[in-house]
């Protein structure tokens, strides 16, 4: 079969041969891939900057996507730490991280959806007790994720959602999908008073923002949720201690390892569902997968999406 294989930290995957994959145990299948997302956590394991990359080589890359399995039925799958991802032909599975799609869903869709949906979904179903009437702020909104998270606040009932960013003009976009308001990262004190923050920024700017921003609130005691996703600010923030004292606030993180895998894969139907039912709209771009070297570095607002 062809797949994409990555040799190196440095180097793009290039497109060529690679043994068939074959199931080992009873919980395994191996299945057609039909799309998978070329995704900022599958680029991150790739490339060493995840903590969860495993760091040998060679291996194909591929977090997730929608597969075709022995019967004909469509699943969406997100693997586990594999050298075998979903960048190829064909791949292995564990059925138990799949779910059954439903009938007439457009693969390409679920594969550029599910990964950036599943960040804001999991961390206000999971992570905290999200109400409906709250108030969210999304730092990072223009991103991928960050856009898919104004729409996902706003499915579970949020009553005011802020979409932040650092470009003015593709946040204005945001307000068609949702957004009750924008502000700028500089002018975070804006939102001072929202309930949750959903956080795909951290680094100095947001930690430099966050006395500011606690300081406007017009009640300090009351309760906020710092919700810490992605770090495209910056790995490390150094959070001033007044902000932890000064305000009700805690911070919690929202990813692999702080989510057991069996709560991501509980929510996976409900996500394809909202994602198939065009509840969440979407931006990807098909290109095939013997395309991979060009479109591993591309720069793209839409989600890249290898097919065959």
């Amino acid at each position: 079969m062809r797949a994409a294989v990555l040799t190196a930290f440095d180097t793009p995957p290039m497109y060529r041969d690679h043994p068939e994959p074959v199931a080992a145990n009873d919980n395994e299948m191996v299945v057609e891939v039909l799309a998978a997302g070329l995704h900022h956590l599958t680029r991150a394991k790739a490339t060493g900057a995840h903590y969860s990359s495993s760091g040998t080589f060679p291996l194909v890359p591929g977090a997730d996507g929608v597969v075709r399995d022995g019967s004909g039925r469509l699943r969406y799958v997100a693997l586990d730490d594999t050298k075998l991802g979903t960048f190829a032909d064909r791949t292995v599975i564990d059925v138990r991280r799949s779910v059954v799609l439903p009938d007439g869903v457009d693969p390409v869709r679920i594969a550029a959806a599910m990964n950036p949906g599943m960040s804001s979904w999991v961390a206000l179903r999971r992570r905290i007790e999200f109400a409906p009437g709250q108030r969210v702020l999304v730092i990072g909104a223009t991103g991928n994720a960050g856009r898919m998270a104004v729409q996902v606040a706003k499915l579970f009932g949020a009553a005011h959602v802020i979409a932040a960013g650092r470009d003015a003009a593709r946040l204005e976009a945001l307000r068609a999908l949702g957004a009750d308001e924008t502000c700028t990262l500089d002018r975070l004190e804006r939102a001072a008073d929202v309930d949750v923050v959903i956080d795909y920024v951290w680094g100095e700017a947001v930690a430099g923002a966050m006395v500011p921003m606690l300081s406007a609130r017009s009640d300090r005691a009351a309760p906020l949720t710092w919700i810490q996703i992605g770090s495209v600010g910056g790995a490390t923030a150094p959070v001033p201690s007044v902000a932890l004292r000064s305000a009700r606030m805690q911070i919690v993180g929202s990813g692999i390892g702080s989510v057991p895998a069996r709560d991501f894969i509980a929510e996976l139907p409900g996500l394809a569902v909202a994602v198939a039912e065009g509840a969440l709209d979407v931006r990807a771009r098909a290109v095939p997968l013997a395309e991979v070297g060009p479109a591993w570095t591309a720069e793209t607002d839409d989600r890249i999406v290898f097919v065959p």
